[in-house]
């Protein structure tokens, strides 16, 4: 496929994807005010518990902006079986019938791990929010700005859902051949830093607890990832060896010799 074909396929893809996004937006609209409610719940709780926290719009069109982007938050969540299956799909024409039927095991498998991840920092959220709003002075209201609020908390969900779906994109370039799954083992040290180092930027709250909540499931879905990119390997070693045999055996076509006189 020439280059200007491959740009014009990734633009159709990412404009698919982005209807998808919109039409869970509509439908983000429409329950807005509920799941409103469900976002401001960790301010609720602070401020149940003693904290004098409340969320306030400070801005004219303050109100109806965040509506729009908590719409299309929830029309990325909503939508993310089709954009992942985009994203696949793009990728899937310049690949064997074998691995394309692997897109199916692949979309199937990043769903759950995005909403996973999105779900594990929503749970690590409270906690978060308790630590850093218990710093207010008694007597003095802590008025936060509901638009700057609701962003962090969907920026934080976003984020941690994508960092979910890294150990199953490491097992997808190991199918397609792009990296070999004895290339991420040699690295598993650096990763383990890595995962821990953007778990410790990521994380709202200073204390390790959160830190390591949000570290060990990413630590071991790498692992699992490890373990299913080595036996891709000694399956397409054997599959490769198997192959040249074939290859290098010897014809059992050929004819009987000339006659002896």
């Amino acid at each position: 496929m020439a280059l200007r074909e491959h740009l014009r396929e990734a633009r159709r893809r990412f404009i698919l994807a982005a209807l998808g996004v919109a039409v869970g937006a509509v439908v983000g609209w429409i329950f807005y005010e509920p799941i409103f409610e469900v976002l401001a719940g960790p301010i609720r709780d602070a401020e149940g518990g003693g904290t004098l926290t409340e969320l306030n719009f400070t801005e004219v069109l303050g109100a109806f902006d965040t509506k729009v982007r908590v719409s299309f938050f929830l029309g990325t969540l909503a939508s993310s079986p089709w954009w992942i299956y985009q994203f696949w799909a793009f990728v899937a024409p310049g690949l064997t019938g074998r691995e394309k039927r692997m897109g199916l095991v692949f979309v199937a498998a990043a769903v759950p791990l995005f909403l996973g991840g999105a779900w594990v920092a929503w749970a690590v959220l409270p906690n978060a929010v308790n630590l850093l709003t218990a710093a207010t002075p008694d007597g003095v209201r802590n008025l936060l700005n509901t638009a700057t609020y609701l962003t962090f908390v969907m920026q934080f969900m976003l984020i941690f859902g994508a960092a979910f779906l890294l150990p199953l994109i490491m097992v997808a370039l190991t199918a397609v051949r792009v990296v070999r799954g004895s290339t991420w083992r040699k690295g598993w040290r650096w990763a383990i830093v890595g995962i821990f180092t953007f778990a410790a930027f990521a994380t709202p709250s200073p204390d390790a607890v959160s830190m390591i909540i949000m570290a060990v499931p990413i630590c071991g879905l790498y692992g699992i990832a490890l373990l299913v990119c080595a036996r891709i390997d000694r399956s397409r070693a054997r599959r490769e060896a198997a192959e040249d045999a074939e290859a290098a055996a010897p014809s059992g076509d050929a004819g009987p010799g000339p006659a002896v006189a």
